[in-house]
This record gives structure tokens, C-alpha cells and sequence, in this order.
């Protein structure tokens, strides 16, 4: 699933780019992680952002590569004014706004899809454009255009991305929300163009109007499978749903769905979303369904986990913070479940899981925000046990005020030690957490850029 882009004070990009040393080329085989895009054996991190001093008009790509210690200060920014990159640097193009990555070439460099919701094509104004950023020893190189699959006249703008081998043919297929339908693009794509079929995804005789996207394997066929995220409207009421869409080597086959949240009511925000991940929590095999929905019962926010089994998903829970072991309590406008991220914080072979709560009152101060960490267990995530971090934790530097740390959360081994690290955003400073054995520690807590958090795909 696409990470949401963060919006990034000025200051923070006016470093310039650093020069890129040549990587070892990369062997003739996949690349072992989708954003590595140099093909150094190290993850990257590829954030939203207008260039250094908001040089670019309508947006790019800002790139820190990754080193065996985590993030490191090599940098590259990647823009449609760049060499081989279709299309112009126009004002309010987006370019980079949502994004995900795949080896979709095979080549071992990663390659990053990107939108740019505010592209105009031909007469159409704000039509909208998806394309393919390239790979290479250098890093992202030219672009290649997904082209448009819908009806004449249909928003080619796209709400989210996400990418997996749905047919299990061994190339990386690219899955996209269009016009409230969910669109996947067969492999092979490559510098050439989009080599397979197209299918579109949606609910015929439905008010389901897709939002977002999840895939990753929650059945042990080898395939991707696909989660669409959607709102679904009626004359009554107005929800959003998580329908299971199983991967297969003829045809996708669509499933289940979940209710993640429900208002009654004709009223209430639209483009309801929810930000999910796929990963194995009860460590069984299967891989487990999180999404987040900050919205719930008037921004309270909850977490609905769908446990996967050999069919697909089947029996779910419900996090709040009103959930045993849970810190804090369930109030209006705390944003539960925001952001989640999964991970191995502390190294027993279980994922765990990180949820921010952006909103998360803390004394007097409204929007203090903070992250909790439910942890894996046999039978699943479970509120006994979980951390909760926020600026008055003990170890936790920084101000509460206007902070809403918290708003994006990330979990990843950068440091290689077998614990996943908790990264957390804020307004006001982003904090590194390490994880241990006992779980995420506040021991040596360091302050990072945002644009790193920012930049890490889930």
C-alpha cells in the first residue's frame, strides 16, 4: 500500500543533493527488496517533496539510499523535469504524491510507480498519470507511462498503488485505484510498456466506491492477494469495507469483505480510507489483515485485524483504546490507528504492531498525539504487554504542543539486529526507538528527519 505523503517544512530539504557513488551492478535477478533502487543490497527511501529549496513546480521524488546501518546521507531527487521522465515540471502535478515500489523489470534494481493527480492530458484538465521510475546503479533513471484503462472521460488519478505477483507468474504486477475502482495491471512492465492483461475490480449493483489498497500473501498459494479499501453508501448510512480479493494464475477471485467502521446517517466525512498491512501475527503461516481506521465512531479510531487461514481471511478483532492492556482511553478525535506499521519489535518471530494516535490529548494539550505497540502472540495481537510512547514518556525528548506525533509510524530492522526499530513522526521532530528483546526502548532515543519516515514504504 501506498505510504501517505508528509508534508515537510522547507528547512528540511534545503540540504541540496549529496553525489551518488556508483553501486556494484546488480545481478540479472529480481531485486531482493522493491525500494532498493541502486542495487546495493540496502532498503531506500523515497519521499514526496518539491526538490531542495522547493526548486521543483510540481513535485518529485526525494531519495536518501540506505546503507547496512539504517539511512544514510547520499540523496537524489527525481522530478518530470529529469532526464527521460515523460511529461513536464508543471505547477500542481503531484508528481510522486502516492507511490509504491517493485522490481517490475526484473533487472535487480527496484523501480517506484508514482502518480501525478494533477497531470493534464490532452483537453483533459487534472486527468492524471501514473509512471514507472526506473532503477538503475545510479538510482531512479527515466520513466515509462502506465497507460490509461477506463472509460473516455474517467479521472485517471490515482487514490492508491500497491504492487505483487497476483497470478504468481513471477512478475511484479501493479494494482491502482482509479475512479472509485480498483484496476491491476499484469506483468511483465517494463521500460517498453505494460506487457499483460488489465482487470478491473468492483462491485456491481453496489455503493462501493474503492479508496485504498493492501496486497500481500495471506493464504500459502505463493500468490499476492489484494485488500480493496472502499466506502460503501447508503440511504441510511455511510461505512467502509475491506473486500478480499484471493490472487490466482487465471483470474483474481474476489471474496469476503469485513465492515471496518460504520455512521448512520447520509451525512459524515467522505473517502473514508483506512491505512492497513498484510503480516503473519500469530506466526501460523497465514498472513494477517490490519487496518487502521482513525475515523471510527466520530475519530476514536480502532484497528481491525482479519486473521488469514488457508482460504483466506476468516475470524477478526477489534483494537481501541478503550481494549484491554491498551493505554489511555478512547476519546473523541484521538485518531486511533492513523498509521500502523508491522513488524518484529522484539524478536520472538511474531510481528507486532504499531498504531499511531495523532490526536491523543496529553495533560492540557490537545494533539500531543503518541504511538502504542501491541505485540504478536500465539493466538494473535494482544493488548496485554503493549508500550505506549509519547513526548512525556520518560527517555522521549521533545515538546508536546502542536506535535501530533504519531501521524505516520514506521517499523524496520535498519540497524540489522533482528528487532524491528520503531520510527515515529511529528510535527515538531521525528524519533528513532530501537527494539530490543524486552520490546521498542526509549534507551538512546534519537531525533531523525522526517523525510526518512516519510520515506519508507510499508
Amino acid at each position: 500500500m501506498r505510504t501517505r505523503p508528509l508534508l515537510l517544512a522547507a528547512g528540511l530539504l534545503a540540504s541540496g543533493l549529496t553525489p551518488l557513488a556508483l553501486a556494484t551492478p546488480a545481478a540479472a535477478a529480481p531485486a531482493k527488496y522493491a525500494d532498493d533502487f541502486n542495487g546495493d543490497g540496502h532498503r531506500d527511501y523515497a519521499v514526496y517533496s518539491y526538490g531542495p529549496e522547493d526548486a521543483s513546480k510540481g513535485g518529485g521524488i526525494l531519495v536518501t539510499f540506505g546503507t547496512a546501518n539504517g539511512p544514510g546521507t547520499k540523496t537524489q531527487f527525481i522530478d518530470q523535469a529529469s532526464a527521460g521522465v515523460p511529461g513536464a515540471d508543471e505547477a500542481n502535478d503531484f508528481f510522486g504524491e502516492v507511490r509504491t515500489a517493485a522490481d517490475f523489470d526484473k533487472d535487480g534494481y527496484g523501480d517506484l510507480a508514482v502518480s501525478a493527480n494533477g497531470e493534464n492530458v490532452g483537453t483533459y484538465k487534472d486527468k492524471g498519470t501514473v509512471t514507472v521510475l526506473w532503477g538503475s546503479a545510479k538510482g531512479l533513471s527515466g520513466g515509462t507511462t502506465v497507460p490509461f484503462k477506463g472509460p473516455k472521460g474517467v479521472s485517471g488519478r490515482a487514490a492508491d498503488l500497491a504492487t505483487g505477483d497476483f497470478n504468481g507468474d513471477g512478475h511484479q504486477d501493479l494494482a491502482l485505484v482509479r475512479d472509485s475502482k480498483a484496476y491491476v495491471y499484469r506483468g511483465a512492465i517494463t521500460k517498453s510498456g505494460v506487457k499483460g492483461s488489465v482487470t478491473v475490480l468492483d462491485k456491481e449493483n453496489a455503493s462501493f466506491w474503492a479508496t485504498a489498497l493492501i496486497a500481500g500473501k495471506v493464504d500459502k498459494d505463493g500468490k499476492t492477494d489484494l485488500v480493496v479499501i472502499a466506502d460503501v453508501v447508503s440511504d441510511t448510512y455511510i461505512a467502509s469495507d475491506a473486500w478480499f480479493v484471493k490472487g490466482g494464475k487465471a483470474k483474481l477471485y474476489p471474496g469476503k469483505t469485513l465492515r471496518l467502521e460504520r455512521q448512520n446517517g447520509n451525512g459524515g466525512q467522505a473517502v473514508r480510507g483506512g491505512d492497513g498491512v498484510i503480516a503473519d501475527f500469530d506466526k501460523d503461516g497465514y498472513g494477517d489483515i490490519a487496518i487502521g481506521t482513525e475515523i471510527h465512531d466520530r475519530g476514536k479510531g480502532r484497528v481491525s485485524v482479519w486473521y488469514g487461514g488457508s482460504s483466506g481471511p476468516s475470524t477478526s478483532a477489534r483494537f481501541t483504546q478503550n481494549s484491554a492492556g491498551v493505554a489511555g482511553g478512547a476519546e473523541r478525535d484521538d485518531w486511533f490507528g492513523a498509521s500502523v506499521s508491522a513488524g518484529d519489535v522484539n524478536g520472538d518471530g511474531y510481528r507486532d504492531l504499531a498504531v499511531g494516535a495523532y490526536g491523543e490529548k496529553i495533560g492540557t494539550q490537545e494533539y500531543a498525539g503518541g504511538v502504542h505497540v501491541l505485540y504478536g502472540t500465539k493466538s494473535g495481537l494482544t493488548g496485554k504487554g503493549s508500550q505506549w510512547f509519547a513526548r512525556n514518556s520518560p527517555g522521549v525528548p521533545g515538546p508536546l504542543a502542536d506535535e501530533s506525533l504519531g501521524h505516520t509510524v514506521r517499523l524496520r530492522d535498519t540497524d540489522r539486529d533482528g528487532h524491528a526499530d520503531l520510527y515515529v513522526a511529528g510535527y515538531n521532530g521525528s524519533l528513532l526507538l530501537r527494539g530490543s528483546s524486552k520490546g521498542a526502548t526509549t534507551t538512546g532515543t534519537e531525533s531523525v528527519n522526517g523525510d526518512i519516515i516519510g520515506g519508507m514504504l510499508q
